[in-house]
């Protein structure tokens, strides 16, 4: 996967140079690609953005560079470009599951009040957001994005099945995790985990997955496709369909 950050502040996606994402980059598995748009101005000051046709409070970034730094990459038809953005839908899970398998992404991040509305319209594929809340670039929330994405990329994490037990990724929060010592300070690791009895240890996990959703993120059921033996379970910690 080849991902390319359109920004103003390049430097900042070093973050993504340590652990996993590093890794990832060494073995040739991703290349994360930061592209300075302000080198695409075409004016003698290097402006990437004006004041609002029609007025108001705040400064717009020009079409103009976006689109230009857009043309001077390898863009196909199955690229993402990705304008990062508080109006855009809310990521998760499973949009990080979606992007996974896509072979490029271009993240638009801004630093101002707005989008001149061609970019919107004209460049990108999605619009998408962290939550509902404002940040001052988009570099953050890419770069968030990025490590949900790319840990979900065949290799990366080096076990296949390493984050199939990821809260949201079964439609639940994860189950509780336990390792030695079997005894600390008094607290001790439940019994069925030291059984060795695999059926009963994935019966628990998910039971406890299912109690855990239901007292952290009951939300998260409604969409769940529940068993009756699920249900059943969970009735009796007050669940109620």
């Amino acid at each position: 996967m080849r991902i390319d950050y359109l920004t103003l502040f390049p430097e900042m996606f070093e973050t993504l140079n340590h652990s996993i994402m590093k890794r990832s980059q060494d073995k040739g598995i991703v290349s994360l690609n930061p592209v300075n748009f302000r080198e695409f101005s075409n004016n003698k000051h290097n402006q990437v953005d004006d004041y609002p046709y029609g007025g108001g409070q705040g400064m717009v970034l020009k079409p103009e560079p976006v689109f230009s730094a857009i043309e001077s990459l390898e863009v196909s038809d199955q690229t993402r470009i990705i304008l990062m953005c508080p109006q855009g839908a809310r990521f998760d899970q499973a949009k990080a599951e979606e992007l996974a398998h896509a072979e490029h992404l271009i993240f638009i991040c801004g630093h101002y009040e707005g989008y001149d509305e061609r970019i919107r319209t004209e460049l990108v594929t999605d619009e998408i957001s962290l939550g509902d809340f404002v940040l001052t670039g988009g570099e953050l929330a890419a770069m968030t994005m990025t490590d949900a994405i790319v840990r979900l990329i065949p290799d990366v994490l080096g076990n296949e099945v390493s984050h199939e037990d990821d809260s949201f990724s079964s439609g639940l929060l994860e189950h509780p995790q336990y390792t030695r010592p079997a005894d600390f300070k008094g607290m001790q690791v439940p019994d069925v985990l030291l059984s060795g009895n695999h059926k009963l240890i994935e019966e628990w996990r998910h039971q406890e997955s299912l109690k855990r959703t239901f007292e952290r993120r009951p939300d998260l059921l409604e969409s769940y496709p529940l068993t009756q033996a699920d249900i059943q379970y969970l009735q009796t910690l007050g669940y109620q369909e």
